[in-house]
């Protein structure tokens, strides 16, 4: 399938969506919302993928929305924005919520400068690896707005409070550094490293049992808005299913025989 703006593709168990709009820092098209949702829906549902890689072509992640191409044709920035949020897509169906909802790992390798929106999407991933050339901007309030896709509810989460909010009221653009130490980037490697960095990963987590790797990401999902009780409950029910698997006996059958195990999604 065709992806506008984007560049789509799988290899080992690893599906890589890279945005592709480098003249513009991959600022995010009308297009590209539909787009990448599709195209992040597609590898979810994709039993030959194990992991998803989201990235940026050039030398940026994603530079926000595209106001320019959003808002230009309006004749001001209010019925640009009403326009965008009542017809352009369904909440639902938007990246940031389809990305929530992805059972697949994502990891995001970010390239370059992820500002706004983009800033939203690559947090809205499960694993950050940084470029040392990456810069992470919260600087909604310079444009007089809020995150709206997601920013909100997942800085507090990773950052804590109060400097969750040092970055979204003041604005703050971070280097990449700035970012590991706060624990937004689980880590930094020389740029000319990142394609390589980013596939050890995901070939690690490709060699994991699938079924299991998504079975803990609902749960560790569902645990942010639950209690502990709640939690070992439905850890239990998500139990049982995995037993019944072919990669369960395959697990540990290798542990017995004392080789690498080979796991079929099944």
């Amino acid at each position: 399938m065709d992806y506008e703006d984007l560049i789509h593709e799988e290899a080992d168990g690893i599906a890589t969506i890279t945005l592709n709009r480098p003249h513009a820092l991959n600022a995010i098209s009308l297009p590209m919302l539909a787009s990448l949702s599709a195209a992040l829906r597609d590898a979810d549902t994709d039993s030959s993928v194990r992991v998803i890689v989201l990235t940026g072509a050039g030398r940026g992640f994603c530079a926000g929305l595209d106001l320019k191409e959003m808002f230009g044709a309006a004749t001001d920035a209010h019925s640009g924005a009403l326009g965008l949020i009542s017809g352009a897509f369904e909440l639902q169906n938007s990246p940031p919520v389809v990305l929530h909802t992805t059972d697949k790992p994502v990891i995001c390798a970010l390239n370059g400068a992820a500002v706004g929106y983009g800033l939203d999407l690559a947090l809205g991933c499960d694993i950050r690896i940084a470029s040392e050339q990456a810069r992470l901007g919260a600087v909604f309030t310079r444009r007089g707005i809020l995150p709206e896709s997601g920013g909100t509810w997942l800085l507090p989460r990773l950052v804590g409070w109060a400097k969750a909010t040092e970055l979204v009221f003041r604005g703050r653009m971070l280097d990449a550094q700035e970012a590991l130490a706060l624990g937004l980037v689980n880590a930094v490697v020389p740029h000319e490293q990142l394609a390589a960095e980013v596939r050890t990963w995901a070939t690690d987590i490709a060699s994991n049992a699938p079924l299991a790797v998504q079975a803990a990401k609902r749960l560790m999902r569902l645990g942010l808005a639950e209690s502990f009780e709640a939690n070992v409950h439905h850890a239990y029910l998500a139990l049982l299913p995995l037993f019944r698997s072919e990669d369960f006996q395959e697990g540990v059958r290798s542990f017995t025989e004392k080789r690498p195990p080979s796991f079929r999604g099944r």
